[in-house]
């Protein structure tokens, strides 16, 4: 009889090549699937750039529209500010 605590034998030796190499699949299988992901973030962080820059420019049209308004509404004030000016210079000159 063999003594099994001092050589192992050709299966158990066959059986930790075997979990050697499957270990080494799942390492490359665990990498090739986290290489094979990382185009789909990329994608992923585009369209949510995409929809920054959509939103930004619709933020930006309206910023734009609504200081053009202001900028309409101020020169009318003036207007009406400059007559409401000679209007009093005009009731003080006759006083």
């Amino acid at each position: 009889m063999a003594d099994d605590t001092t050589d192992p034998s050709p299966i158990d030796d066959a059986f930790a090549r075997l979990d050697a190499a499957l270990a080494r699949l799942d390492a490359v299988v665990a990498r090739r699937l986290e290489a094979e992901a990382a185009p789909d973030d990329r994608d992923a962080e585009l369209a949510l750039m995409d929809e920054d820059r959509a939103r930004l420019a619709a933020a930006l049209d309206a910023a734009s529209a609504h200081l053009a308004d202001v900028e309409a509404t101020t020169g009318v004030v003036g207007q009406r500010l400059d007559r409401a000016i000679q209007t009093v210079q005009g009731v003080l000159g006759r006083a």
